[in-house]
């Protein structure tokens, strides 16, 4: 795997090949909550919703999802599935056709989208907790009626923006993982292998820098530890997740 040279449509199949049972996303939440997907969880959770944003609300490459979301593990999967189709992700108030949002009232639905996906966070949550407003559609109860294995209706063009950064930067899908997935500042505490990090990201940094630094893990073959901000970050932890980078 050439790290500087795959697009993130492609990453899907690198993580999903050789150790595709190993750890590739670990969150820690709140109330002690802990999911871990290896490689081959991973891409069946971006499978499902790439094929629910495809075949339920018409997505295809160019159309704009906004992530009114916090740094989450669901977050980081729905940005995948994006990128797979070669959609979009906006992660600021801008235009969008499409919003995913954990807060999906009545504002939201009425934002100007054309569908609106409610984000239940909690995960063990197969559902959202109450009703929801006419016309706003529930991820976590539709994401695994869809099919574990996804092919795009039409290829995802290189050129097309996949990002556009807080520093008003548009990173195309060519690009993505070399010009967004950096990682400005990493220590490296040398318990670990410079070829398949483990890396400790804070989900207190917000998404944009959740996404950029598991891209950076994940096309160098490794794995990303996301933490709450509520969740200390203990010596126990570190060792038990046995994190490399931080």
């Amino acid at each position: 795997m050439n790290a500087m040279n795959i697009p993130a449509a492609d990453l899907m199949s690198a993580l999903r090949s050789g150790q595709s049972t190993a750890p590739r996303l670990t969150w820690y939440g709140q109330d002690a909550e802990r999911v871990e997907l290896s490689g081959r969880v991973l891409d069946n959770w971006v499978a499902k919703t790439s094929n629910l944003l495809q075949d339920e609300l018409d997505a295809e490459p160019g159309t704009r999802l906004r992530l009114d979301l916090p740094a989450h593990w669901k977050s980081l999967v729905l940005a995948l599935a994006a990128w797979q189709l070669g959609m979009e992700v906006v992660l600021a108030d801008g235009d969008a056709e499409l919003l995913a949002t954990a807060d999906p009232g009545p504002a939201a639905a009425a934002g100007g989208v054309d569908a609106v996906l409610a984000v239940a966070l909690p995960a063990l949550a197969m559902r959202w907790p109450g009703e929801l407003p006419s016309g706003v559609l529930d991820y976590a109860a539709e994401v695994r009626s869809h099919g574990d294995f996804f092919m795009a209706y039409v290829d995802p063009e290189p050129d097309r923006t996949a990002l556009r950064d807080a520093a008003g930067v548009d990173h195309p899908h060519g690009r993505l993982v070399e010009g967004f997935g950096a990682l400005p500042g990493v220590a490296d505490d040398g318990a670990g292998s410079a070829a398949a990090p483990r890396l400790l990201v804070q989900a207190g940094d917000g998404l944009e820098a959740a996404l950029s630094r598991a891209l950076w893990a994940w096309s160098r073959d490794g794995s990303v530890v996301l933490v709450h901000p509520d969740v200390a970050l203990t010596e126990r932890l570190l060792g038990d997740e046995r994190i490399s980078l931080r």
